[in-house]
């Protein structure tokens, strides 16, 4: 009998993880510009978390972090010569450029892609689509490097789609399975898909006056579409336009979802019964259960929410069913939010565990542990089809581990991305990455 289940593919922190202060909406994108970061501590956090995950028993897969600075986008833009010069010339004249250039943010692999499993699509083949996150400079270049990424380790086109991104227009919008969460009874039955978006070109309808509102209802529809999903099986919903000017920039800061359980805050969405009403319906024609944990405004804060990432959490479902919440330490270190998790797996319910990570590197350019990762569900067959290099174990992490310390820095000001010496630093270490992981050529300067 084949078995399914969810597995997590983590994005692994690149070598010029800094804070520019780059993503207008992120409040603590915004708070720590300018800071200094450390690189090293940043990737180790990520790397721990994977591995621990893993010894957990679930299956826990990397992503590799794409070539920074971008030289390709620097020469797009009009900076000439080799590429020192072109660095030396952004650093002096348009310094936010060689930011955006040089962001590490592909480590944020909730926004990689949306990706629906063969259970729901009608060609009964995982299908990926890569997000094109047109709303910011430094993340839209990003979709192309995913797509080849993701086509070298899910290879075999009798099992797996991988798709291009959608055009990158406003009207289209897609900032990945960031604001996605497919739900059901067994990994393997047929599901319902959640998709949930901050406006609609064409529709209108509430919007939010201080942030913009990233993903649309036409890029969530055309994904869902592209990917064959039934009208019976996915359900479309608004974010709550007033959260979104709060800082809640992505679903996955104030929901996350998994099997028949929704983890979410009470203002996550325009009209949350009648959302939760349609998913009920939806699943329970599937034989499905539906639970929905909401969180009141009365005991959490959506300031709270946001400060601690309490919804940008991973939910689990270990191999006996129960289910396990994975949380930044910040939400230890938040009175509210301590609580409220104390008295969640005190009483009876789905989620019987909480497991905390310190992610702080992270999570000070504005992301916890569900950005860090991107699911996917396989079955037997998929999952032996997948590059078996990305799977973490003992040796993979230990690998890992040692090729952090040799080629990243523990310290990285924004002043620092003006040193030409960070983009031969970030080529070598991806340069071997690359062997380690099994992966083949994947970056620009490998071709």
């Amino acid at each position: 009998m084949q078995r399914t289940l969810e597995a997590n593919f983590d994005g692994l922190v690149g070598p010029t993880h800094n804070y520019a202060g780059l993503s207008f909406g992120n409040v603590a994108s915004q708070n720590n510009e300018n800071s200094v970061a450390n690189p090293k501590a940043a990737a180790r956090q990520g790397l721990r978390k994977m591995k621990r995950l893993a010894d957990l028993g679930f299956a826990q897969g990397v992503l590799p972090p794409q070539e920074r600075p971008s030289i390709r986008l620097l020469r797009e833009l009009g900076f000439g010569g080799n590429d020192a010069a072109a660095i030396a010339k952004a650093a002096k004249e348009a310094p936010e450029l060689l930011a955006a250039a040089s962001s590490a943010s592909a480590m944020w692999t909730a926004n990689a892609a949306t990706v629906s499993p063969s259970a729901d699509t009608p060609d009964a083949r995982v299908h990926f689509t890569p997000a094109n996150l047109c709303s910011k400079l430094h993340r839209a270049i990003e979709h192309e490097a995913t797509r080849r990424t993701l086509t070298a380790i899910f290879a075999d086109p009798a099992r797996f789609v991988v798709h291009d991104a959608l055009p990158g227009t406003p009207a289209l919008g897609d900032e990945g399975a960031a604001n996605h969460t497919r739900f059901c009874a067994q990994y393997g039955a047929p599901g319902v898909e959640f998709f949930v978006y901050g406006r609609s070109e064409f529709r209108r309808g509430p919007e939010p006056k201080r942030y913009p509102a990233r993903q649309t209802f036409e890029a969530s529809r055309a994904v869902a579409q592209r990917h064959g999903l039934a009208d019976d099986a996915t359900v479309f919903a608004q974010q709550n336009p007033d959260v979104i000017d709060a800082g809640v920039f992505h679903n996955d800061v104030i929901a996350v979802g998994n099997r028949g359980t929704l983890f979410c805050h009470e203002r996550a969405f325009v009209g949350a019964q009648t959302v939760y009403d349609e998913l009920r319906a939806k699943l329970a024609a599937r034989d499905a259960p539906f639970d929905v944990i909401e969180v009141p405004d009365a005991q959490v804060s959506v300031a709270d929410a946001v400060s601690s990432y309490l919804f940008n959490s991973q939910l689990l479902s270990r191999a006996e069913g129960s289910q396990v919440l994975v949380v930044p330490q910040e939400c230890r270190e938040n009175p509210w939010v301590a609580i409220y998790l104390d008295d969640l797996v005190a009483k009876p319910g789905p989620i019987g565990e909480v497991l905390a990570f310190d992610l702080r590197e992270s999570m000070k350019n504005g992301g916890g542990p569900a950005c860090l990762r991107l699911r996917v569900v396989l079955n037997d067959a998929e999952r032996a089809a997948v590059a078996p290099g990305v799977w973490i174990d003992d040796k993979l992490f230990e690998r890992l581990d040692a090729w952090i310390e040799r080629h990243y820095r523990d310290r990285l000001a924004p002043a620092d991305l003006a040193d030409p010496a960070l983009l031969d630093e970030s080529r070598t270490a991806l340069d071997e990455l690359t062997q380690i992981l099994g992966l083949g050529s994947l970056y620009d300067f490998q071709r």
